[in-house]
């Protein structure tokens, strides 16, 4: 009977593959049928999968590409392991064989059942095969792959196996790649960008059923045998067969309206489905409406493609302080979801090239959305009225003005990339948020500029032209200047395929009896057009133009008609550089003074206001205790050009006024390897031993190089200051307490998670001594995951009249007379704050009986793991005094790696002084590295982004 059951399935197989190939013609798109059975145990896929290839292009091919991303999880050196470690995430190169995805490719034959030559490229998760005989323009190629696939630990990219013993199933099966006009092979690097083109499927798909079955085909026939279940499914027009296998209970629910079925588990615990439904409905509406019908009748809409590409911003804090509805957070993360999935399910544009333009519907959508629905909406939403936050300008902000802000913050980083980058050449920040909203701030630009409805009409014409057919930049560029009233060639030249950024400026302003003269400059030269408006003294627009063509500066003339001030972009709807250069008062120079605005924390910017802000602050040293104070400071939470920070501060333990401040211009310059020139001084006073203060002045020019490619990590910088230092005189000193140091120094830095590199030449001169040194830092992951760290200096005296150690170089504890190093306690010889580790100039972690050299020194150290964060190191060096033979130091021990230059523990084990474990004042022999920096500690999070 069993026997029986199983060769009618078999049966039943076949009728369903002839009746497939019968009802769908090989001539037009590809079509593939897939045979697939689950082992939930083993976390395999056997599969059979029949594609016929169809040649779409005018060439000849004599090989086939296909996409093979799930054995981009197969090793460590794959471009998806790549791209993990240059986001400093080494779970896919610590990851074990259990967890690592990978496809075992048992054979590929043509119709012929003759076998088909295959190779993998070097990437691993691309697959050229070898024809038997050309496919001609028109024509197609069928063939049969065999093969089994392990699947991923969903923990690397939530798509693979979970932990809840579920299955969570995306890019598993193997796709022919796009030919147009070449291969476009792109590797799996977390984007989930696969370019494949849309095909007619049937996939039968056997697991065990105690899971059910979640996806958007239609389900065609279903039936059990032995624990199993087998599903045959059917789908039209598809982009990627997304299946999802869970245990008994399923979070997906299902919703219908007259356009669509929505399939999704994104959810709002705190929603009934009343309003749930309400909601679909409006937002499926929506976007029918924006867009046009959707080529199926279900979409499936998942929360792990809306958590791999959030809201960003304040709805993504804990539920008790979430300033916006449920509501309204619930359409917003369903809208952005499915309006990802809706565009490149059936706009077959180039992902990796070409994707800003669906980004920038994406994005233009949303704000159109808020816009009709929640026009009232703030940015901050419901904490722009409470009392704390009201007065801030950030609560005054729309909620649409984050996509401009968020833009602008890498603009004023000097980080902006042009739209039209490839998408895996864009800094993470800028592939995640900032390019999106560029996209769809620009077309809101456009909207704007061409009045009416027209970019709205030209986004659905393009929607309804190109569903589900290859699609490029130049057929949505054409589209848009065809139907555009006015000329529009500045959009693509001067803000799609350029980083350069807007910014005007009104220059002068002078009022006659009946008109007002002013003159408009252009500060970048981008050839993109500016409004001006003529506001009254009750605020209201008076008059509103838009002005092209203005290269360098314009002058004009314009009637007044009770024009109390002269505005650029007063509606804000143009992502400009720089606002505060934007308005003149026509009442004169004194009324064009704008008012100071004092103010707790950091703020955004207003354009009408000199801001100042103020918080309290507090440091700690052993000599000044604890030392609360006021930080006055000028920077809002965007970069800007000139920027103060001056922090008064009381030391309670010696009863004095402390503190510092700094001074500094930052120029940023575009298309140019030195990206950045800063003009800097800055100063501080605190003590650095009981009842002794020291002063600093220091005046610094610094220039920093980066190459073209702005996700490499490599960074060169040319720094020059001259430090003068002023200090109370004490007994103990041997030298002049005042004296002042040229300081010269070139950075190099390539910093990663499996390779480090660091270094540095310096050279300083001062009345009394004049020295160089070098520095390098090199840390290296291997592939059995041993980690490797040494670090070399040498330094050289080319003169040293001094007589004393002060500026001598160190083996463990520099005396620091420049001031760069964060001492707790700076001179302490005793006690805990005198174990204080730096790693600087000698690097030893031993306490040796002559730790310094007045003519040269030169050491390695070095560490390497053990197991986890342990790790033993060994240091090794020569030590030249004058007038002494040189001397040969090392020591060795246990370094507690924590978190790597942030905190560290060393423990000593032997060295010149002999057995220190054995030493009875073992426990002051222990050295730690900590870091109290906030802005440092930011650091580690804010690196995977930048």
């Amino acid at each position: 009977m069993i026997k029986a059951k199983k060769l009618m399935l078999k049966l039943s197989n076949i009728l369903c593959l002839i009746s497939f190939i019968a009802f769908h013609p090989v001539f037009g798109q590809n079509s593939q049928k897939i045979f697939a059975t689950l082992n939930s145990q083993k976390k395999e896929i056997n599969i059979q999968q029949e594609i016929i290839f169809h040649n779409s292009s005018n060439d000849t091919l004599n090989a086939i590409y296909l996409n093979d991303w799930n054995n981009s999880f197969a090793n460590k050196n794959t471009p998806l392991a790549r791209r993990f470690a240059e986001n400093f995430n080494k779970s896919l190169h610590f990851a074990k064989d259990k967890d690592r995805g990978q496809t075992r490719i048992l054979g590929i034959t043509d119709t012929n059942f003759k076998n088909l030559k295959w190779q993998r490229t070097e990437s691993d998760d691309l697959i050229k095969l070898q024809l038997n005989h050309p496919v001609y323009p028109g024509k197609h190629y069928k063939f049969t792959l065999t093969y089994v696939i392990k699947l991923p630990n969903s923990k690397f990219t939530d798509y693979g196996f979970t932990t809840e013993g579920n299955f969570n199933l995306r890019y598993w099966y193997i796709t022919p790649s796009v030919y147009h006009k070449q291969w476009k092979l792109y590797s799996n690097k977390d984007l989930d960008d696969l370019y494949t083109l849309n095909t007619d499927c049937e996939v039968e798909f056997t697991y065990p059923s105690a899971f059910k079955i979640i996806t958007d085909l239609d389900l065609v026939k279903t039936s059990s045998s032995d624990g199993s279940t087998t599903v045959v499914l059917h789908g039209e027009n598809q982009s990627d067969i997304k299946l999802f296998l869970q245990k008994e209970t399923t979070h997906f629910s299902l919703f219908t309206n007259s356009h669509l079925t929505l399939i999704t588990d994104i959810d709002s615990k705190n929603l009934n489905d009343i309003t749930k439904a309400s909601s679909v409905d409006r937002i499926v509406n929506f976007v029918t409406e924006r867009l046009g019908p959707y080529p199926n009748e279900k979409i499936l809409v998942t929360d792990i493609e809306y958590k791999k590409n959030p809201l960003y911003g304040l709805n993504q804090l804990p539920s008790f302080i979430r300033p916006f509805k449920d509501e309204f957070q619930f359409e917003l993360k369903l809208l952005k979801t499915l309006l990802n999935n809706y565009l490149e399910n059936t706009i077959k544009l180039n992902p990796r090239e070409e994707k800003w333009i669906l980004d920038g519907i994406q994005t233009y959508l949303m704000m159109q959305y808020v816009n009709e629905f929640y026009p009232k909406m703030k940015l901050i939403g419901n904490l722009s009225d409470t009392w704390l936050l009201r007065t801030y300008h950030l609560s005054e902000m729309e909620f649409n003005e984050q996509y401009p802000f968020l833009y602008m913050l890498m603009v004023r980083k000097n980080l902006n990339q042009p739209l039209s980058t490839q998408s895996d050449s864009l800094i993470r920040f800028n592939n995640k948020i900032a390019n999106k909203y560029k996209a769809g701030v620009g077309l809101t630009y456009l909207k704007n500029y061409l009045g009416s409805d027209h970019v709205d009409s030209i986004i659905k014409e393009f929607y309804n032209n190109y569903r589900t057919t290859i699609v490029t930049q130049e057929n949505f560029e054409k589209l848009l200047k065809e139907n555009a009233p006015k000329n529009v060639d500045w959009f693509f030249t001067d803000f799609v395929d350029t980083e350069k950024y807007i910014d005007f400026k009104i220059k002068k302003v002078k009022k006659k009896q009946d008109s007002i003269t002013l003159t408009i400059k252009n500060q970048t030269g981008t050839k993109v057009p500016i409004t001006l408006f003529g506001i009254s003294k009750n605020d209201s627009v008076v008059s509103k133009q838009w002005l092209n063509d203005i290269r360098n500066e314009r002058r004009l003339t314009i009637p007044d008609s009770g024009i109390d001030k002269l505005v650029l972009n007063y509606d804000k709807v143009i992502p400009e550089f720089n606002q505060r250069n934007n308005w003149k008062s026509t009442g004169g120079f004194l009324s064009s003074n704008k008012r100071l605005k004092l103010q707790f924390f950091k703020d955004t910017e207003n354009p009408y206001y000199k801001q100042v802000f103020f918080v309290p602050v507090a440091t700690y040293n052993l000599y000044d205790g604890f030392t609360p104070g006021m930080r006055l400071y000028n920077k809002t939470f965007l970069n800007q050009p000139f920027i103060y920070d001056i922090r008064p501060s009381y030391a309670l333990k010696e009863k004095a006024l402390v503190g510092g401040g700094s001074l500094l211009y930052r120029k940023y310059i575009q298309n140019s390897n030195m990206y950045v020139v800063n003009y800097a001084i800055g100063g501080s006073s605190y003590h650095y031993a009981p009842d002794l203060r020291y002063s600093t002045i220091t005046p610094v020019v610094s220039f920093g190089f980066r190459p073209d490619d702005l996700r490499s990590n490599e960074r060169e910088s040319l720094m020059f200051r001259f430090v003068n230092v002023i200090r109370d005189q004490d007994p103990s000193i041997e030298t002049n307490p005042d004296y002042s140091v040229f300081n010269a120094r070139y950075n190099y830095s390539n910093i990663g998670a499996v390779k480090h590199l660091t270094w540095f030449i310096d050279g300083q001169v001062a009345n009394n001594f004049s020295k160089v040194s070098v520095n390098v830092d090199y840390r290296k992951l291997f592939q059995n995951n041993l980690q490797l760290n040494l670090r070399f200096f040498a330094g050289k005296f080319i003169y040293n009249d001094t007589t004393s150690d002060y500026f001598s170089f160190a083996l463990d504890r520099p005396t620091d007379y420049l001031f760069d190093y964060n001492y707790l306690g700076r001179s302490e010889d005793t006690g805990l704050f005198s174990q204080q580790l730096i790693i600087a100039e000698g690097g030893f972690k031993s306490k040796l009986d002559n730790p310094y050299a007045n003519n040269w020194m030169m050491t390695t150290n070095a560490s390497i793991n053990i197991w986890r964060w342990i790790e033993a190191y060994g240091d090794i060096g020569l030590v030249k005094n004058r007038g002494i033979s040189t001397q040969f130091v090392y020591d060795s021990g246990i370094r507690l790696n924590l978190v790597p230059d942030y905190f560290e523990l060393y423990l000593p084990v032997y060295s010149n002084n002999g057995w220190e474990i054995a030493d009875q004042r073992y426990d002051q022999k222990i050295r730690f590295i900590v870091t109290l920096s906030p802005r440092t500690l930011i650091g580690l999070f804010t690196r995977k982004w930048f």
